[in-house]
């Protein structure tokens, strides 16, 4: 049975980039890289992001992890992603499935307090309902300790990384669980920002 449910699990990847406002954004970037453990999701990083792909927990994981720790520095940072799973146009290349979800690197995050402001847009595709369903994912991220405001186009989220992370992820794994067959969640995070909070142009 165990394995019938694994089986049914489906592949979803992660397009990010992180961007820390520093001169020492080549260290911050590969040093993060390498500490974090990357060994339930295939990897790569090319030019101008890193995708990762395996199990949604993993993905999650592996992709939080890496901005916490380069926005630990202090330094402004903002971590842009693409979340999908169930792209008709995927392949099982390059697919690494781990068997469980335990996440690899709750020894990076854990005891980081990083308060952020984010957006998130969610995308399901191929059903009739997709505004009820994404209204209803909006409901959800304010029981998750987050201020949630709509805003044009996104949804704008403050409070902490970990639960910004915890909730996004939820909500993704609620699409799936709708019977989404398709679905993609864009994603801006913001740590450390010099603006005030209130900016009025």
């Amino acid at each position: 049975m165990a394995k019938e449910e694994n089986d049914k699990k489906r592949i979803a990847g992660c397009s990010f980039s992180v961007y820390p406002m520093s001169d020492r954004f080549v260290d911050l970037i590969i040093s993060a890289i390498k500490k974090v453990d990357t060994s339930k999701v295939w990897m790569k990083t090319d030019k101008v992001s890193t995708i990762a792909r395996g199990r949604i927990p993993h993905i999650f994981d592996v992709s939080q992890a890496i901005f916490l720790d380069v926005a630990k520095s202090g330094e402004h940072t903002v971590y842009s992603a693409t979340f999908s799973v169930g792209c008709p146009g995927d392949t099982e290349g390059h697919t690494f499935m781990a068997k469980d979800d335990t996440p690899m690197n709750t020894n990076v995050i854990s005891g980081i307090d990083q308060k952020v402001s984010a957006k998130f847009a969610l995308y399901p595709m191929g059903g009739g309902n997709y505004m009820d369903l994404i209204y209803e994912q909006i409901e959800a991220m304010k029981k998750h300790g987050l201020d949630v405001n709509l805003t044009h186009y996104e949804t704008m989220l403050e409070g902490s990384a970990v639960d910004v992370f915890t909730g996004l992820k939820r909500v993704f794994e609620a699409m799936e669980e709708a019977g989404s067959s398709h679905t993609i969640m864009t994603v801006t995070i913001s740590a450390n920002s010099p603006s005030p909070d209130n900016i009025e142009i």
